[in-house]
């Protein structure tokens, strides 16, 4: 097998420690995955091994500098995403990672971190109904709430709202403490929570105060019209077909709505359909709708989420039950 030796210019001290990571953590990464042996030497790296090898670890060193050139630094997660593309030959598709949704008032920079993740964006930023069925850690949730409020900063729409089914998942409403809204509010905390990271605590709530914002549970939304407004419903496996549908109707002139769901975590009562699953067959041809599914490739948690992700899936199909959370048919 040809060995082959390239070098990659790197003359500025606080791109090469982004690039490399804490204790060198990113080349260590690469070097196992890809198999090549990668020397830092005063302003260059150099990479050594396998032709093939060689070329794969150039790609990806090259697209994670231009990351950081624009400034961001990647995390261990989405070195150990890049590898893998790169690995399969599709590195390529790294390189248009870099479209910036906002930054939040922390000054964190939110973006694609993932193709799938890309293509939730994109889909997000055309239609006007978005569905994206996926895993947990996925960024569902989180990238919604981000392009709602980009929106909302923007004037496209003139108010948030995002509203969650309260399931009763292993615990009875009845038993918790508390008035209704308390009851619910352990149902609508993930909401709060990627809001109060992406806009901090006290704009949040001045939003909320002024009615620019609405977090509620589903059943609140029966009934009303919403014109101009940026709609996010969460855990959307949890909805009856009836509530999917009464949810859908509720979009008024000038509103966009997005939809997020795991199929593969459904808590409705057994032989109950799930309106997530059941809307993919009826709006499949809608003109003007998207579906997008994620999978444990775009889980940007701790590594261990995926393997969590594929182990219950291989679980599933060796049980006779498939579990997988792309799969589109009922």
């Amino acid at each position: 097998m040809s060995q082959e030796e390239q070098r990659l210019q790197v003359t500025e001290k606080d791109e090469l420690f982004a690039l490399l990571g804490p204790a060198d953590r990113n080349l260590t990464l690469i070097e196992d995955k890809l198999g090549v042996k990668v020397v830092n030497r005063e302003d260059e790296l150099i990479i050594s091994g396998p032709k093939n090898a060689v070329n794969r670890a150039r790609t990806l060193l090259d697209t994670l500098l231009k990351q950081v050139r624009a400034g961001r630094t990647p995390s261990e997660q989405e070195v150990r995403y890049a590898v893998r593309m790169v690995g399969e030959g599709v590195g390529a598709q790294l390189d248009d990672l870099a479209d910036e949704v906002m930054v939040t008032w922390r000054g964190k920079r939110i973006h694609a971190r993932t193709v799938g993740q890309k293509t939730y964006i994109g889909a997000m930023r055309q239609d006007s109904l978005v569905f994206c069925i996926g895993p947990a850690g996925t960024g569902k949730t989180y990238l919604a709430v981000a392009m709602a409020v980009r929106a909302f900063k923007a004037r496209e729409v003139a108010r948030i709202v995002l509203t969650r089914p309260a399931v009763e998942a292993g615990e009875k409403l009845g038993f918790l403490p508390g008035d209704i809204q308390e009851k619910v509010n352990p149902y609508l905390r993930p909401l709060y929570d990627a809001l109060f990271d992406i806009l901090g605590v006290e704009t949040f709530e001045k939003y909320m105060q002024r009615g620019l914002i609405e977090v509620a549970p589903l059943a609140y939304m029966r009934g009303r019209t919403l014109d101009d407004a940026f709609v996010i419903l969460d855990e959307a496996q949890n909805t009856t077909p009836d509530q999917m549908k009464m949810f859908l109707t509720r979009m008024g002139m000038g509103s966009r709505a997005v939809v997020t769901g795991d199929i593969t975590q459904i808590d409705l009562p057994k032989g109950e359909v799930s309106g997530l699953k059941q809307v993919r067959t009826v709006l499949k041809d809608v003109e003007g709708v998207s579906f997008v599914y994620l999978t444990e490739r775009d889980v940007v948690r701790h590594p261990l989420v995926q393997r969590i992700i594929l182990a219950y899936e291989r679980f599933g199909l060796e049980d006779g039950r498939p579990q997988s959370v792309g799969d589109q048919t009922e």
